[in-house]
């Protein structure tokens, strides 16, 4: 009998691998396939992002589910629990040459993620939906707040490292406190390369749940009062496009200049907003539709793809989940003090919500301080206030990153 189960097995390699695996993988692997279901049911409910949710979902289930016996690589003799999907490991040139001849995502990772070209295009696409307006009017308003709200980006360093990640390594868990995924993937793939996948998944998993976890601890922390503040009366002097071109040029010239190793990030997304000032409309459309969309896709779709169970039997993968939480909730904190503050200060004028906004997932954060004001005044549109710290949330979150890829090494930590 056993024999004639194992001779039917092996008619589908997928299930046969459930019989060459410990059972904690075999039960790892099932928990990611129906894990990536409830992701797609919660990208198309709309109740998490579906952008990212739903092409990670699929990716997460259909990678799990198509596991079988591969020939390494590195030596052909031997054979190993792999996939068609991808290698993210691969470095040696004639091995990622040959990878492109049997993992079809193999190009997409090696051409798009290994380099930060992913990021790069996302951030692209970001520039050229943000509004400028609040941010040029009221600058030192918007970057305190994003001051603010990058506590998580900081304090989580120090936690990380007590949990036994080396430096660069907790940096870049850190950096899932300012809320910016592309900017995760940039500094992850600087800082930590092996821990590239669990941080990015991750972070990006929790990027989505910010959407429905931040309101409830708004919820508890500000008043409704204080939520239902209009801001009507706030003065915003009107900000020409030449004067948004202008600022983009100066501002993202000397970021570069102080900042060169998060240069690709700041010009990507300065060339957005000018595209976008420009009214370049060829280059709009192919900047948001096209670029944008795409990027997006395959950004989910690849992550997804990229956790197989391995990943997550790892021990270090249950650290990140709790670390990645630590950082969100310490940036989300951060940022209502900050709006606090800036409450108090102005006499009430401010509504402290635009301190959650400081937490730079553009525009997440700021659709849900305009949402979370309107529950409570359906006269009050905070979502042009709130996209100000918003953008110098991704600047400050910008210049952090470059802060720690550049000292951190040289510090001999």
């Amino acid at each position: 009998m056993e024999s004639f189960l194992l001779e039917f097995l092996s008619i589908f390699p997928g299930l046969e691998v459930f019989t060459q695996m410990t059972p904690l993988m075999g039960c790892t692997r099932i928990f990611l396939i129906l894990f990536g279901f409830l992701l797609c049911y919660l990208g198309y409910k709309n109740i998490l992002e579906p952008l990212i949710m739903v092409p990670m979902g699929i990716g997460m289930s259909m990678v799990n589910a198509g596991m079988l016996m591969m020939p390494d690589l590195s030596n052909p003799e031997t054979h190993k629990i792999g996939t068609m999907f991808l290698n993210s490991m691969l470095e040696k040139p004639n091995e990622i040459i040959d990878a492109f001849q049997v993992y079809f995502l193999q190009p997409v990772y090696t051409l798009t993620f290994s380099n930060g070209l992913i990021a790069c295009l996302v951030f692209m696409g970001i520039g050229c939906i943000t509004e400028l307006d609040f941010f040029i009017a009221k600058p030192r308003l918007s970057l305190l707040l994003a001051i603010c709200a990058e506590l998580g980006s900081i304090l989580t360093f120090p936690i990380a490292m007590s949990m036994g990640f080396n430096a660069k390594q907790s940096a870049a868990i850190a950096l899932i406190g300012g809320a910016d995924g592309p900017m995760v993937l940039f500094a992850s793939l600087q800082l930590a390369k092996d821990l590239f996948v669990p941080i990015s998944i991750v972070a990006y998993i929790y990027l989505s749940i910010v959407y429905v976890g931040y309101p409830y601890m708004i919820k508890f922390l500000i008043p409704k009062k204080m939520r239902a503040v209009e801001m009507g009366d706030f003065e915003i002097k009107e900000i020409s496009p030449f004067e948004k071109i202008t600022f983009s040029l100066l501002g993202g010239t000397v970021l570069c200049l102080l900042f060169p190793v998060a240069a690709p990030l700041f010009v990507s997304f300065f060339l957005g907003i000018i595209i976008r000032e420009a009214k370049i409309n060829r280059f709009i459309y192919i900047t948001d539709n096209i670029l944008l969309s795409g990027a997006t896709m395959f950004l989910g779709f690849t992550l997804g793809c990229l956790l197989s169970a391995d990943i997550v039997v790892d021990p270090k993968m249950l650290k990140l989940i709790i670390l990645g939480f630590i950082a969100l909730f310490l940036s989300g904190i951060g940022g209502i003090l900050g709006g606090l503050l800036a409450y108090k200060l102005s006499d009430g004028t401010i509504n402290p919500l635009l301190g959650i906004a400081g937490v730079s997932c553009v525009p997440t954060t700021a659709k849900v301080a305009h949402k979370c004001a309107r529950e409570v005044n359906p006269k009050a549109f905070l979502m042009m206030y709130a996209m100000g710290p918003s953008i110098a949330g991704v600047i400050t979150t910008a210049i952090i990153t470059a802060c720690y890829i550049t000292m951190i090494p040289k510090s001999g930590l």
